[in-house]
């Protein structure tokens, strides 16, 4: 019997391929993109919490149903987040 704490290299690949980790990574990089360009626009570093937050308060729908048609295979231009005057808006 194989330990509950090893994992075998099958099991890794499995996961690394699974749609619901290919998503994480996909939100993940979106979080870290807007982290690096609100921490540019403020001029400090604001941190991935924050970043996540505020992305998911501004940003996560949109990406969502975005990310969905693009997955099914609709032709739709990439997702590009509102210019942050858009975003001060709504605030």
């Amino acid at each position: 019997m194989t330990s509950p704490t090893k994992e075998s290299s099958g099991d890794r690949d499995f996961v690394k391929r699974s749609s619901l980790y290919q998503e994480f990574l996909a939100e993940r990089e979106e979080i870290l993109k807007h982290k690096w360009l609100e921490s540019e626009r403020l001029g400090y570093d604001i941190g991935f919490e924050r970043a996540l937050l505020d992305w998911i308060r501004k940003h996560r729908d949109r990406w969502r149903a975005h990310r969905r048609t693009q997955l099914a295979g609709d032709s739709q231009p990439s997702f590009r987040r509102p210019p942050a005057a858009e975003t001060e808006k709504k605030k």
